[in-house]
Order: C-alpha cells, then sequence, then structure tokens
C-alpha cells in the first residue's frame, strides 16, 4: 500500500495547521505514522488521495449512519445550495427539522439549532447556570462533551487517546466549578449530592459513554442521576451527540426511559454537515434569549444547507426496519470478531449498544475510565496498523467507538472479520 502523496499533503499540512491537523485524534499519534488524506467516499468505503480504498467504520465519528455520499441527501444539499447557503435569517426548514427532533424526543418540546456538539452542551450548561442560579456542574471521568472550558476536566476523546489529563488554558476558578467522578457509580453520586447538592447546578452524562469506547450505563445509574438531580433542584442533561438517532430515533433515553431535563444532539441531524442542538421543556428552553435572558446566538445556527440535510436524514431513518438491520448487521460483526479473538487466544472484551461498539484489549470488564486504562494499547497500534493494510477503516485510538452504517454489506462484514482475523494474528506476532 502506498501513501506517498499522503505523506507529501501531511508535511505540506504541518506548515499552515498544528500538527498538520484541524482535529487531534486525526494526527495518528495514538497509532503511529502519519495520517491519510481522504479524497472520496461512497457507500461504506473511503479512498485516499493514494487510491486505496478501505471498509470505513469511523463514519466521520458516528453521523454517517446511512454511509457515505448518499444520493438522497446528496440531492437535498444540491437543492439548497442553488437557492443559497446561508441568510442569517429564519427559514421554513429549521421548523421542519425542529420539529422532526422534537417528534423522535419527547423531552425535547423546544430546541434551539446550533453548529456543533461543543455549541450544544456549552448552551445547555450555561442555561442549566442561568436557571439554577448556580455555578457547580457534574460531569463523568472519560466522558467527553466537547471542548468548552468546563468540560476539558478529565475528558475523553482525543484527550485520552494522546494521554492528555488536563489542558492548559483553563482558567483554575472555573475548573474548581466542574465537578467528576466516575462514571457507572451511583454510590459516589448519592454522597456528593448529600454534600453539596444545592451547589450543583446540573449533571451532564452521555447516558451510554462512547468517548472512551463504548461504555453502557449500568443497572440504575441512570436512574440515580434522575432522582438526585430531581430532589435537589438541579438538571439532568444528557449528552446524545453521538447516540441521538444512532442507537434508536429516541436515543439513549428511549432505551433506558430516563428523561432528563436538558438534551444535547449533533451529528446526525445535519447529514453530516455541521450542525448541533439542545433542547427540552418549554418551561425551560423559555429562559433562552430572545424570550429569556439567558444569551446564546449563532449566525450560521439552523444553516439551510444543515438543515436541508437534517431533514432528509430523519426522513430516511423513520423508514422501516432501520434500526433492526444495524442491530442484526452489528451483531453478526462483532460476533465474527469474538470467534477471532477466542481462535487466536487473545485478551479481549466487547461492548456494543446497537450500531456503535468496542473491542477493548484488556481482561479487565471496562465499565468506566479507570478499567478502559487498563487496554493494551501497544497491541491496539499494532492492530490498528494492520487493519489499515487490510483495507479496514477503524477509529486510530483504543478510546474510540465503531459504527456500522446502512450502506455495509454482508459481504462487506465477511471482508473485514477475515482482515480482524489476519490483524489480530500479526498484532500478537
Amino acid at each position: 500500500m502506498t501513501r506517498n502523496k499522503s505523506e507529501k499533503l501531511f508535511a505540506r499540512a504541518q506548515t499552515v495547521m498544528p500538527g498538520g491537523v484541524n482535529s487531534p485524534v486525526r494526527a495518528f499519534n495514538a497509532v503511529g505514522g502519519n495520517p491519510l488524506f481522504i479524497q472520496s467516499a461512497q457507500g461504506a468505503r473511503i479512498t485516499d488521495v493514494d487510491g486505496n480504498e478501505f471498509i470505513d467504520y469511523v463514519s466521520s465519528w458516528g453521523p454517517l449512519i446511512l454511509g457515505h455520499a448518499h444520493p438522497e441527501i446528496v440531492a437535498a444539499i444540491s437543492e439548497q445550495a442553488r437557492l443559497g447557503t446561508s441568510y442569517g435569517a429564519p427559514t421554513e426548514k429549521e421548523i421542519t427539522l425542529a420539529e422532526k427532533v422534537t417528534g423522535a424526543f419527547p423531552s425535547m418540546e423546544i430546541v434551539r439549532m446550533v453548529n456543533s456538539g461543543t455549541e450544544a452542551v456549552m448552551s445547555a450548561t450555561r442555561l442549566a447556570r442561568g436557571i439554577t442560579g448556580r455555578d457547580k456542574i457534574l460531569k463523568f471521568e472519560g466522558c467527553y462533551h466537547g471542548h468548552a472550558d468546563s468540560m476539558l476536566v478529565k475528558a475523553g476523546s482525543g484527550l485520552l487517546s494522546l494521554g492528555t489529563p488536563e489542558c492548559p488554558g483553563i482558567v483554575a476558578d472555573l475548573a474548581k466549578k466542574t465537578l467528576t467522578l466516575p462514571y457507572n457509580d451511583p454510590d459516589s453520586v448519592k454522597k456528593l449530592f448529600a454534600d453539596q447538592g444545592d451547589e450543583i447546578a446540573c449533571v451532564i452524562v452521555e447516558a451510554i459513554a462512547g468517548n472512551m469506547g463504548v461504555i453502557p450505563p449500568k443497572e440504575g445509574f441512570l436512574q440515580t442521576l434522575r432522582d438526585v438531580t430531581r430532589k435537589s433542584g438541579s438538571l439532568l442533561i444528557f449528552d446524545e451527540v453521538i447516540t441521538g438517532f444512532r442507537v434508536t430515533l429516541g436515543g439513549a433515553q428511549s432505551i433506558f426511559n430516563i428523561q432528563p431535563d436538558l438534551t444535547c444532539l449533533g451529528k446526525i441531524i445535519g447529514g453530516g454537515l455541521p450542525v448541533g442542538a439542545y433542547g427540552g421543556p418549554k418551561k425551560l428552553m423559555d429562559h433562552i434569549s430572545p424570550t429569556g435572558s439567558v444569551y446564546q446566538a449563532g449566525t450560521l445556527s439552523g444553516n439551510p444547507l444543515a438543515m436541508a440535510a437534517g431533514i432528509k436524514m430523519l426522513e430516511l431513518l423513520s423508514g422501516d426496519n432501520i434500526y433492526a438491520d444495524l442491530e442484526r448487521k452489528s451483531n453478526l460483526l462483532c460476533n465474527g470478531f469474538k470467534e477471532n479473538v477466542a481462535k487466536l487466544g487473545i485478551t479481549a472484551k466487547f461492548t456494543r449498544v446497537g450500531s456503535m461498539f468496542s473491542m477493548f484489549f484488556t481482561g479487565t470488564e471496562v465499565v468506566d475510565f479507570n478499567t478502559v486504562k487498563t487496554c493494551d494499547t501497544e497491541f491496539f497500534k499494532r492492530y490498528f496498523n494492520a487493519m489499515l493494510e487490510e483495507g479496514i477503516y477503524i477509529a486510530p485510538s483504543q478510546f474510540e467507538a465503531g459504527f456500522m452504517t446502512t450502506a455495509h454489506s454482508e459481504q462487506d462484514i465477511e471482508k473485514t472479520i477475515q482482515a480482524n482475523f489476519k490483524a489480530l494474528q500479526k498484532a500478537k506476532g
């Protein structure tokens, strides 16, 4: 496999961008070597500038649940582009997409469109502080909620991949207002709220952790969060930027039957274009400007291109058997991986919720940030590069999720299982 053009582009990129990339995990620091530069993508496959084709399980980090360049989504974007790409003024498409989102999420009576998951989380936590008049927020170790200052305390995703526990540049007094606890530890939550519950504005959590790999909530964990926040007058925020419309139409909250006060969405609701949203009951969202005094604005919020793509995406996701098909195919892939691990005598743990999945190279049951860190990252490094050589593109980090799409065929899955066996064999040595 030649990568000459990617190598040259990376050298050029490093002269004009920090580390040669616009998002840290893309740099391949955790897996060695230099990143691939992508030329095009279609369905379940991406092609780099050197002409190498890969079956893709990154899916732009989750949102491309229907695969790359879905023809109906491309057509919706193209049609809107001919009418104009941005107005900075209201459009009917904003209403249509908001109606589809609120229709799928009963907890979201009112929704505000923004431009990214980071912006959605930043705005939702500001709203919680504004409503409650409190300063402290609680998040969980290894959960990543974007790069707003308050959220880069014991975060997952790129910070975990790059081994950066804290981020310089965050004001110390602000960091003190962000409390952290282990994920899946309801007893620690109860204890904290017994001591400081009347000072906490909100609890924010990935209802299914997806930024330290896929870690489902233990039974009772989310209910504990709902109980303690309701009792203390704090707000419960579900970060469903990854899980919203990915695990099912109504997100993780519909699977676990827990209604948060506020929900943050992103990724899928823009059909793969930059978008985010946050929402909740009218009585809470009425505190947002211009109705209320909590300010938040954005020139590109509700951008018509993203709205057009998102409307078509959610229409397609409402079709028959979409999620059943994703469940079947994800199960098929993960079962194949499990059989390969057993045949080769390799130590690994598997997690999956719907079309999100992870294979952790550890013998420890993975339930939180500390158990995730027991993974053999050197083994993963060898495995990742071997998979790449076999024509399979997975996230360049042990601590990121894999994603199935409707575009993956059974032949793709079978090829991936065979490649997985060879890559595991090579990584084992």
